[in-house]
């Protein structure tokens, strides 16, 4: 059933069950934070991150559109500084599709959204395997760069659906490809989109010891 969620846009895409720290400092979404403080107890302190599609994150009028899928953000550690910025620990929950966005009877945007069951799909548990040997032989990769350090790798989920994600969120790619991968229809087609992608970007680091997306590592 549709409900409606405060919505947060951001330049990334947040998967669940992945852990994701923000810094709040625009005062529409330090109102968010707040409002969701001031809830009841026993209620969930949630909001949904939507992956910006066309402008910029800072800025009024910055969102001028966002991508069709996102995921609801758990707020789990809230840390308020003197200049009234938010630091915040997030988590990822739940997939949504927007099913329309209101930008003007609130602080903050308000997204009309449905929530999304994770199905296996066909030949989930069997995709497990090969999934996990690509992402390992991308991760060699990147490591086999000059001059880059890769961070260590939380050990492997036995599970396809949360190893799906957690290869979603850990690859670098573009927004665009993240938001497929959220937005595929169940874990056996998100983890051959996976493996399509690992294979690309593996040989392009080979071919072009190069990256995409350097700020995602870390440089000694």
């Amino acid at each position: 059933m549709p409900t409606t969620l405060p919505l947060f846009p951001l330049g990334s895409v947040l998967f669940p069950g992945v852990v994701m720290p923000l810094r709040v400092f625009e005062p529409r979404y330090r109102q968010l934070v707040e409002d969701l403080q001031a809830l009841p107890e026993g209620l969930d302190q949630r909001f949904g991150v939507v992956a910006i599609k066309d402008g910029r994150e800072v800025g009024e009028g910055n969102v001028r559109s966002v991508y069709e899928y996102g995921c609801s953000a758990q707020m789990s550690a809230v840390d308020a500084a003197d200049d009234g910025s938010y630091s915040l620990v997030t988590t990822g929950v739940e997939r949504f599709r927007v099913l329309s966005v209101d930008l003007g009877g609130s602080p903050y945007p308000i997204g009309e959204v449905e929530f999304l069951a994770d199905t296996p799909g066909e030949d989930a548990d069997s995709l497990r395997t090969p999934a996990t040997a690509q992402f390992l032989a991308y991760q060699r990769a990147l490591s086999g760069l000059r001059g880059v350090r890769v961070g260590p790798l939380p050990q492997l989920p036995d599970d396809a659906n949360v190893l799906s994600y957690l290869i979603a969120a850990t690859m670098i790619i573009d927004v665009r490809e993240k938001h497929s991968l959220l937005a595929a229809a169940d874990t056996a087609t998100r983890l051959r989109r996976e493996q399509a992608l690992l294979r690309r970007e593996s040989l392009l680091i080979q071919e072009l010891r190069s990256l995409p997306a350097v700020d995602l590592l870390k440089r000694d």
